[in-house]
């Protein structure tokens, strides 16, 4: 375990904190790389179990809840503003929450609820976020993506897909606009020491997918088991991304297993993420001071 100092200790903030692949970074931010996390949670009870966990692990009580729905840009704002209130700076922010809906939902905002939390609210946090994480020496942003993203699309004309909904078109549509997030605004952050990095966790027995509490949610898991990893093996990329010092200079770069690989030409393009930023802003109503 690292002793550190209040002046030298990195200072962390994980989304989707509360359980799967979201404890489980935050438990190794904190447990084996020393870091004080802030963990961004909807639900107190099982934030603060999570919290008390992450505490356990570390051995401290430096860990933190932040309450925040990712679904409500009103809520966001205001768990930023808590934020700046309670830290003068932030070292990493890793975007881990994702959500899958089996039938269309909205946010309260009115926004797609796949794209909403997974992306939207991830956009403007970061966006909010950025006066904190230009305080810091060595700051990275961490966006948890999918291979799904390779069957992504996007369509300007239906984004609410109110016309064309199916959970894995939404699904990998968010995951999707976790990449262009990522290149967009590592493009933008150059110059600034800030990198931004994505990344493929590789499949996961977490709670995000099928409803563990029916039949056929059992049977799937209990089929797959052998080839899911752990929370923890999952966790393990977005780990390394906010840690090591061996990933600057691959800002912009989409990881699977601590390496860089390829991602899709639509993924690729700087002009389609270009383009998917600004309405991104639009919708959001938040224009990124860069």
């Amino acid at each position: 375990m690292l002793a550190n100092n209040s002046h030298t200790q990195r200072i962390a903030l994980v989304t989707g904190a509360s359980g799967g692949m979201g404890l489980a970074t935050a438990a190794l931010l904190a447990a084996e790389h020393g870091m004080k996390v802030y963990l961004l949670a909807r639900n107190e009870e099982k934030g603060q179990a999570a919290v008390d966990e992450v505490n356990r692990k570390s051995g401290r009580q430096d860990a933190e809840l932040l309450l925040c729905d990712l679904a409500s840009l009103a809520s966001i704002r205001a768990a930023a503003a808590e934020l700046a209130g309670r830290t003068s700076r932030l070292d990493v922010l890793v975007n881990n929450a994702g959500i899958i809906t089996l039938k269309r939902e909205e946010t309260s905002d009115g926004f797609e609820r796949q794209l909403g939390v997974n992306h939207l609210g991830h956009f403007l946090l970061t966006g909010l976020l950025l006066p904190l994480l230009r305080q810091s020496d060595s700051a990275r942003i961490i966006n948890v993506s999918s291979g799904a993203h390779k069957i992504g699309k996007m369509n300007y004309e239906d984004p609410g897909m109110k016309k064309d909904f199916a959970v894995w078109r939404a699904y990998s549509r968010s995951k999707l606009a976790n990449i262009w997030f990522a290149k967009e605004l590592a493009r933008r952050l150059q110059g600034t020491g800030i990198p931004v990095y994505a990344l493929h966790p590789g499949a996961v027995s977490t709670d995000i997918g099928v409803n563990r509490t029916t039949g056929f949610g059992r049977l799937v898991h209990k089929l797959m088991r052998p080839f899911f990893q752990t929370a923890e093996e999952g966790s393990a990329t977005a780990v390394y991304l906010a840690s090591s010092a061996q990933v600057s200079g691959k800002t912009g770069d989409y990881f699977y297993k601590k390496q860089p690989i390829a991602v899709t030409e639509l993924a690729n393009s700087a002009e389609e993420a270009g383009r998917f930023w600004s309405w991104s802003e639009g919708v959001v109503g938040f224009r990124y001071d860069i």
